[in-house]
């Protein structure tokens, strides 16, 4: 089992940025992919970004490559999402995931561990 926590959003202008973080506790990242999805009012929960349990490897949306960056500390069992040039359409509740898929895998079901998740707006 992964409990999972995020945190670091918040309200920001647009062309802002954030950076949110996921606690994990539990068993560690290292032995999953950890991944960022985000779900706006009325949408579908899409995916955002990827990491490998290396740490090593990662996998982005079209929509944000370029702008936002995943990282990991396995040591301190944490992953990030740097969040840079952000835009309003970017607003949505970001969560945290964990699964034993690879980076490639963007389903939501395929991911096992949720976070409760971290609002994120962005005004025009």
């Amino acid at each position: 089992q992964v409990q999972l926590v995020e945190s670091g959003g918040g309200l920001v202008q647009s062309g802002g940025s954030l950076k949110l973080s996921c606690a994990a506790s539990g068993r560690t990242f290292s032995r999953y992919t950890g991944a960022w999805f985000r779900q706006a009012p009325g949408k579908e929960r899409e995916f955002v970004a990827a990491i490998d349990r290396n740490g090593e490897g990662t996998n982005y949306a079209n929509s944000v490559k370029g702008r936002f960056t995943i990282s990991g500390d396995n040591a301190k069992n944490i992953v990030f999402l740097q969040m840079n040039s952000l835009k309003p359409e970017d607003t949505a509740v970001y969560y945290c995931a964990a699964g034993l898929r690879d980076i490639f895998i963007t389903t939501h079901r395929e991911y096992a561990y949720w976070g409760q998740g971290t609002q994120v707006t962005v005004s025009s």
